[in-house]
């Protein structure tokens, strides 16, 4: 698959007008239709006029390729943060709700329990050890200092998974630190969790996701000078960029240099800059 392509397709084409006159000529193309530009992703050369100029050195670092495979899969995890997003804050609104109107709840709770034991007795079903119905009563019976703390706690972490899904949503590299150390700051706690025999496939899901994000930022966008850091990265983006693939072209096609002749009536140079000895 060709990703570079796909990125085009999905965010439309890049231009770039250099002003050096060698390497503009090679990014533009005459047409019928008008000038075409050569896109900076895909490499195609494309109508509608460019959509910026300067120097070359000034031109945009466009993902291309394995990176823009890359950036999918941040989103995808971009989009598992947002879903938590969704849920916690949820989870927040009923926390606050009840922090406001326990005892209603609690006495709407004990008004419906009979009917709904006597409805699954009729089923067969006995729901008294139910543990649905322990989780139930716990949460019904929690100290209002925990609710204080789950009133503002929710929330606080509600927020940070959604600065988490936009940060990697859109690539950028404050998102992808954060995102980093957001993730491991809870990696600990979920180890203990699991350790503590508090095994379940939920928990364990969530433990190998914050895990592989941890791990395939750090590799992947070079954190924390992880393979040479930032620098190595941008390093990598100029290499796959037209541009810096254009200027190469360039100066491999350009003549060689001719050596320069020592001046008339002077001994031969044997070494630069310096006079062979008399013989």
């Amino acid at each position: 698959m060709d990703w570079s392509l796909f990125g085009c397709a999905r965010r439309g084409h890049v231009t770039y007008a250099p002003d050096e006159p060698e390497l503009r000529n090679r990014l533009m193309a005459p047409t019928a239709d008008g000038t075409a530009w050569r896109c900076l992703r895909c490499g195609a050369f494309v109508t509608g006029g460019e959509h910026g100029s300067g120097p070359a050195a000034a031109a945009p670092l466009v993902r291309r390729g394995q990176e823009l495979r890359s950036e999918l899969v941040l989103r995808v995890f971009a989009v598992e943060r947002f879903l938590r997003f969704l849920i916690i804050g949820v989870a927040a609104y009923g926390v606050w709700s009840f922090k406001y109107d326990q005892a209603a709840i609690l006495r709407a709770y004990n008004s419906a329990l009979p009917a709904v034991r006597a409805l699954y007795q009729d089923l067969g079903l006995d729901i008294s050890h139910s543990k649905l119905l322990v989780l139930v009563n716990h949460a019904l019976t929690i100290s209002p200092r925990w609710i204080t703390i789950l009133t503002i706690g929710l929330p606080v972490y509600a927020v940070v998974e959604l600065v988490e899904g936009i940060g990697l949503w859109l690539g950028q590299r404050w998102g992808e630190y954060f995102a980093m150390i957001a993730t491991s700051v809870f990696l600990p706690l979920e180890v203990w969790e699991l350790a503590r025999g508090h095994v379940t496939w939920l928990k364990v899901a969530t433990f190998v996701i914050n895990l592989l994000l941890v791990i395939y930022l750090v590799w992947t966008r070079r954190l924390f000078g992880v393979r040479g850091g930032k620098a190595a990265y941008d390093a990598r983006l100029r290499t796959e960029s037209i541009i810096e693939m254009e200027q190469a072209a360039l100066a491999a096609a350009a003549p060689a240099q001719p050596a320069r002749a020592a001046p008339s009536g002077s001994a031969p140079l044997d070494a630069p800059g310096r006079p062979s000895p008399p013989a």
